[in-house]
């Protein structure tokens, strides 16, 4: 048995309502379901995107396992290469500080920046894995 794609994941977030804020206007990602002061999912092209608050998801609600973390997490998006000066210029439109953009030996290309949680997020190129 081998797995053969992520179908989802997840990152902690003590504001939830600005998280939802950020990455429904500055990722683009459309919003599926929410419980309130929980948890809040998002589409993310044939994936999904989950935000949880870690102090809830310590409390057994359902049939899932207790599960969470805290601290800083990170995530990758996919950006075409023809999307890398777009990206820049739509992440400074809207506010949001480039932390560092790296060329990788393979040929891939990141910008890095910060969700309001200080989550590090990573708009990359598939280049980067030899995608």
């Amino acid at each position: 048995m081998r797995a053969d794609r992520i179908l989802e994941t997840c990152l902690y977030v003590d504001d939830l309502d600005a998280a939802e804020t950020f990455y429904q206007d500055i990722i683009g990602l459309e919003r599926v379901t929410k419980s309130e002061g929980r948890h809040v999912i998002f589409r993310c092209g044939q994936s999904m995107f989950l935000l949880f608050n870690p102090e809830q998801t310590r409390i057994k609600t359902g049939r899932a396992p207790v599960h969470g973390a805290h601290g800083q997490g990170h995530a990758a998006f996919a950006m075409d290469e023809s999307e890398v000066d777009a990206w820049r210029s739509h992440l400074e439109g809207k506010g949001v500080e480039i932390e560092t953009e790296v060329v990788w030996p393979s040929g891939g290309y990141s910008l890095y920046f910060r969700d309001p949680a200080g989550n590090s997020l990573e708009v990359t190129t598939p280049k980067t894995w030899n995608l």
